[in-house]
């Protein structure tokens, strides 16, 4: 029997996922990570894209991560993220209209702060638009 750990998957507005897994795939800003039983302690920061979950039936389950970051531990693995969503979850138009309205106010930004939550925003819409795929 293959070995499990504990993963918790915390959003601002709810426990995301809190139970067993066998395998976590997170992409960190340091590029895609494999967790597994008895991983080493780590930490990295997670910015927006895909996780994935081995489900008990073996079928991997994936979701968008919008931002956030991953702490392992001996006794669990948890991910807090600003927001998360499964790919079946996923409302595909309105990631695309989101897009759109990202790159419309990338055109028009004013200031840096305006440009740099429209980049933001693109990057999650996108994000989102590719999980989607993944079901």
């Amino acid at each position: 029997m293959p070995a499990l750990f504990r993963l918790k998957i915390i959003t601002p507005d709810r426990i995301f996922f809190d139970g067993e897994t066998e395998h976590l795939i997170v992409r960190t800003t340091e590029g895609n990570v494999g967790i597994l039983a008895n991983h080493i302690p780590y930490a990295a920061s997670l910015p927006a894209g895909a996780l994935k979950v081995k489900m008990p039936d073996g079928s991997f389950r994936a979701a968008a991560v919008a931002d956030g970051m991953i702490k392992v531990s001996k006794e669990k693995t948890t991910v807090i993220a600003s927001s998360v969503e499964w790919a079946d979850e996923i409302d595909v138009e309105r990631a695309k209209k989101a897009e759109e309205a990202a790159r419309e106010r990338l055109k028009v930004h004013t200031s840096g702060v305006e440009f740099e939550r429209a980049a933001f925003k693109l990057k999650r819409a996108l994000n989102r638009i590719d999980v989607s795929k993944m079901k």
